[in-house]
């Protein structure tokens, strides 16, 4: 029998030498350093295209409404009933559809859910239509009369900025959806002057993840958004206000109230929305001429309530002062929710989160009304709650609110409301406004983050510690008899040579192949797999490592070896892996009690 060589005389690197790197609580490395400096670019991208939007809205709504060439904010106040208050929604509904049909489809609905399409499915690129036109499109809409907010538009717009840039460069998919994100974060940002809730809107809603390689270019994109605001469009909070509530106990059972109150409002509002948008889909016409039958219902609803039509900042700000009477806050309560149901509905262009705002504070101020203190504290909560519970972002609601008024005297009532409506929403609801547009489409996603159990686990707690093997120093004929003619033959062998000293690894697909070579026969399995290549893993290796040890190689098998001698201490397979995801799931579902008082 030939002898085995010894271990020292044996070339493979079981160390894992550099490519082996010690764990640590990030990945992240200095590659961020050059996120950071482009995301200087995207933010200043997304500020000045907040600019541009703003500029845009207020200049086709002048247009529109007045019949003059002004960037000065509009109010439905000075408009009066008419036909047009009628033909103006319908016409730029018919101008959308249009664009949507003759340009990109990609304009269609409020920007956040395709901003998140193209992070999970389209690799994080945009192209320049959407930059364009997503714009164009929403200052249309809302221009129009549209019941709509600028943050969707201006999300997808700083998006597509960051994500043009970042195509320009040879980054990963992840880099560029870094980029893509802090440029929606800039635009937020710019328009409502809201850097944490921006920042917290990324990773509540488009990052999917809380890494450091995205949250600090994003943070960063956000601050200099900030710092271009003052000469672009204005310092300050957009709608101060200070509430002098010193609220006990109770009035913090008050505000989950409220928020419970939101979140019933939100789930029927979501559930009708779509129920809406199965009608339009039953229509027996183009989805072109949609956004045209939408506009007609927006201008009957104005005849009715003038001041439900636009964006309606000005009602916000009316809503948090009280100076609204109880009658135009329920008129516009009902008006703005009917008329943006069917306008979000038809498929035209528009955001969100300003009529979330304008629903929530209103039914917020009606509440307020049998409640202690000014009615306008109660609007702020119902906003931040109808925000939190909507898009399923409680953070982003709370640190919102703060951020719109400057009252920071109000961040815990105000997290009590939007936990609560969270609560409700999420117990309601097996998906968001904005999840179900992209579920419909046949794309699951879920929003739940949590430590990777491959990343938590060792190699060492799944591996097989008692393994099968052929020694080197078998003849190639022996080895092919037990793997052939065995009925209890393994698929794969670790070879072991001195000391469990490991080898190689054979399959059975080797040996049928070596049944077709017999002049190999008389020689020993250490001459016949010497010189292949053997991936290994250590038993202090991640199981997320073996896994990606597995796919590099593209085997099913990993061995477990001892870093410094090369001894076989296990295995591992890919049901190990299964078994260990299935361990995860029975911990979430499993339960028991393991202190009991004793009988």
């Amino acid at each position: 029998m030939q002898d085995t060589p010894t271990p020292q005389t044996h070339t493979h690197d079981f160390s894992g030498g550099a490519s082996r790197k010690d764990n640590g609580d990030f990945t992240t490395d200095r590659r961020v350093l050059v996120l950071i400096a482009m995301a200087l670019v995207a933010g200043t991208g997304g500020a000045f295209a907040a600019w541009v939007l703003i500029n845009l809205i207020a200049l086709v709504s002048n247009a529109v409404w007045l019949f003059k060439i002004s960037t000065e904010p509009l109010s439905f106040t000075v408009v009066a009933r008419s036909p047009w208050m009628v033909a103006a929604p319908v016409l730029g509904g018919l101008v959308i559809g249009l664009m949507a049909r003759y340009g990109s489809e990609k304009i269609r609905g409020h920007g956040i859910p395709e901003a998140i399409e193209a992070i999970l499915i389209g690799g994080s690129r945009m192209s320049p239509k959407v930059a364009v036109l997503k714009p164009l499109s929403s200052a249309i809409s809302i221009g129009s009369g549209g019941p709509f907010g600028a943050e969707g538009p201006i999300i997808m717009t700083g998006g597509a900025i960051g994500s043009l840039f970042a195509q320009l460069f040879h980054l990963s998919a992840a880099e560029r959806k870094t980029l893509l994100v802090a440029g929606a974060a800039a635009g937020m940002t710019a328009v409502f002057g809201t850097p944490i809730a921006a920042v917290m809107l990324a990773v509540e809603l488009l990052l999917f993840e809380w890494k450091p390689r995205s949250f600090i270019p994003v943070a960063v994109a956000a601050c200099v958004s900030v710092v271009w605001r003052p000469l672009l469009i204005g310092s300050g909070a957009l709608f101060p206000a200070h509430f002098d509530m010193a609220l006990s106990w109770w009035g913090i059972l008050l505000a989950a109230g409220l928020g419970i109150v939101s979140g019933l409002q939100s789930g029927l509002l979501t559930t009708l929305l779509y129920k809406i948008e199965d009608a339009f889909e039953k229509l027996p016409i183009h989805w072109m001429w949609w956004p045209a039958l939408g506009g007609l219902v927006v201008g009957l609803g104005g005849l009715i309530e003038p001041r439900a039509l636009g964006v309606g900042y000005d009602i916000i700000a009316d809503l948090l002062h009280s100076r609204i009477a109880a009658g135009a806050v329920l008129a516009i309560l009902l008006v703005k929710a009917g008329i943006w149901l069917v306008a979000l509905s038809s498929g035209t262009s528009g955001g969100v989160l300003a009529p979330l705002l304008i629903l929530g504070g209103a039914l917020g101020w009606l509440v307020g009304l049998v409640l202690p203190g000014d009615p306008g504290f109660w609007a702020m909560l119902g906003m931040a709650a109808m925000m939190g519970g909507t898009m399923r972002a409680p953070l982003t609601g709370t640190f919102f609110a703060v951020e719109l008024t400057g009252d920071t005297s109000a961040l815990v009532p105000l997290l009590a409301a939007t936990v609560a409506a969270y609560a409700v929403t999420v117990l309601l609801l097996k998906r968001s406004i904005l999840t179900e547009k992209i579920a419909r489409r046949g794309q699951h996603i879920t929003r739940e983050y949590g430590i990777d159990p491959f990343e938590l686990t060792r190699a060492r707690d799944i591996m097989i510690a008692k393994v099968d093997t052929l020694p080197a120093s078998m003849r190639l004929s022996e080895a092919l008899q037990q793997m052939t003619d065995r009925p209890d033959a393994h698929r794969f062998y670790p070879v072991v040579g001195d000391n469990d000293r490991l080898v190689g690894m054979i399959s059975r697909a080797d040996a049928l192949r070596w049944q077709s070579e017999p002049e190999l026969m008389d020689q020993s399995l250490y001459d016949v797999i010497s010189d292949t290549s053997l991936p290994v893993a250590h038993a202090e290796d991640t199981v997320g490592r073996v896994a990606d040890i597995m796919i590099h190689a593209d085997t099913g098998r990993v061995p477990v070896v001892e870093p410094q001698t090369g001894r076989l201490v296990g295995l591992i397979a890919r049901k190990d892996l299964l078994r260990l995801r299935s361990a995860s799931n029975r911990a979430e579902l499993e339960r028991g009690a393991y202190l009991r008082s004793k009988s």
